[in-house]
């Protein structure tokens, strides 16, 4: 998730990491004193700890930088680890995304991305949210191996299993555990058409996991831990709900829904993103996107508050995940009536 750069440390670092960090030196021709390598916490992650590593190389003017990803604990609950490094791997195939140098147990090593990750801000830079549409377009049309079935209602289905195995009596109540899935068969009935476009989607497009290169401008989107084919509707909801977060604040886990984007901004992107296609869009067709996006954030809604109820058993970062969820929970019964014309009174 979204990283920040903290304070130089010297740190211990575990006989695992080195002998990965000793590998990767090597493959880059390096002579490494791992007790002399320089640890630098990224903060901000929010199932990840986070660590940029530092080495000199023969050339005492250069110095080498990882990428060093230790994952949460309980995350695997969430997607299945192997076949996120799958899509990874993929993905640094078709350029996408940082190399994958090496792996250890419970984390992995990725070339560094130089370039600037975003900010809450940038995502309302009209030029900026551009460059993003039109770099989500493409990552949607990447045909990665592997069924290309809609992954968003089985695996919302799912952690509503692993949320009551974990819950206790008074957060399965206040979080009205028994009434998600009918819930989620609603949702599915009532977004679920034949002329759905679905394809490879980020399913985390936060400000966080966008990256951008400020000489050429070019946009890189990093962290595919939830990455699955889905409607493209969908991603494109969850980057709007996005606009709402600001992961750096004092609160990190309080939404501000007045930051939700507007209907001109929500349609200025889609019809940049539409018109990467090649053709330009109809105002019909930008129309429809639009409508459709704002149906998913409704599951969008549900799937982010259901991360948020299992991270917070599972998950030691320090961040307020129950009091996240409860926003997403509220905010999905409070745009539910508008957006589907249906009664969805708040219990919360």
């Amino acid at each position: 998730m979204a990283i920040k750069p903290n304070k130089f440390v010297k740190s211990i670092v575990p006989e695992e990491w080195k002998k990965v960090l000793q590998a990767v030196a090597s493959e880059f021709g390096d002579i490494v004193d791992v007790e002399e390598l320089e640890v630098i916490p990224l903060k901000g992650a929010m199932t990840n700890e986070v660590y940029q590593i530092n080495w000199s190389t023969k050339d005492d003017d250069v110095s080498r930088k990882v990428l060093l990803r230790v994952y949460g604990d309980g995350v695997d609950i969430f997607f299945n680890r192997d076949d996120e490094i799958k899509t990874f791997e993929c993905l640094s195939k078709h350029g996408q995304g940082p190399l994958l140098l090496g792996r250890f147990a419970n984390g992995r090593v990725e070339e560094f991305i130089h370039a600037r990750t975003l900010s809450a801000n940038d995502l309302r830079d009209p030029e900026i949210s551009a460059l993003i549409a039109a770099k989500m377009r493409e990552f949607h049309k990447l045909d990665i191996p592997g069924p290309k079935n809609v992954v968003l209602w089985n695996r919302m289905r799912n952690w509503i299993s692993e949320a009551k195995s974990l819950c206790s009596l008074k957060d399965a109540k206040e979080f009205r555990l028994d009434t998600l899935e009918d819930e989620i068969n609603m949702l599915e009935k009532e977004l679920s058409h034949d002329y759905q476009e679905i394809g490879f989607c980020h399913n985390d497009l936060q400000y966080g996991n966008i990256m951008m290169d400020e000489d050429s401008r070019a946009i890189t989107l990093i962290d595919y831990e939830y990455a699955s084919y889905n409607p493209l509707a969908y991603d494109l909801a969850n980057h709007f709900c996005e606009m709402a977060a600001n992961y750096h604040s004092d609160k990190p886990h309080i939404l501000d829904y007045s930051l939700y984007p507007d209907l001109e901004e929500r349609q200025r992107f889609a019809r940049v993103y539409l018109s990467c296609s090649g053709n330009e869009p109809s105002d019909r067709e930008v129309e429809q996107l639009v409508n459709e996006a704002e149906k998913f954030t409704l599951a969008n809604h549900l799937f982010w508050g259901l991360w948020g109820i299992i991270s917070g058993y599972v998950n030691k970062i320090d961040f307020d995940y129950m009091e996240y969820a409860r926003q997403r929970f509220q905010q999905y019964w409070l745009r539910k009536p508008a957006l589907l014309g249906s009664s969805g009174d708040s219990p919360l």
